[in-house]
């Protein structure tokens, strides 16, 4: 053992790389929740005037909906605040 290891003055250490990679994390946004509930492809979306009208209602459902949940969580935060 290094006389100077309990003083913290050692080598540094340096992880061993993971070998399965970075890991990469996707978020699907409103669009992929849209698409997946009507069952809609991107392509389809591109290609059908019907299919793009569908989701365009539903993604402004969605933001509409969106929106006045987080205008209900501000209202209900500043109501309680006053409150001890």
């Amino acid at each position: 053992m290094e006389p100077f290891h309990s003083l913290g003055l050692h080598r540094p250490f340096r992880p061993a790389a993971d070998p399965a990679g970075p890991t990469h994390v996707v978020r699907h946004g409103p669009l992929h929740r849209v698409l997946a509930f009507t069952g809609f492809s991107i392509h389809d979306v591109i290609n059908d005037p019907i299919a793009r009208n569908i989701v365009a209602g539903y993604f402004k459902l969605h933001r509409q909906v969106w929106r006045r949940c987080e205008i209900v969580d501000l209202e209900r935060w500043w109501n309680n605040t006053g409150r001890s």
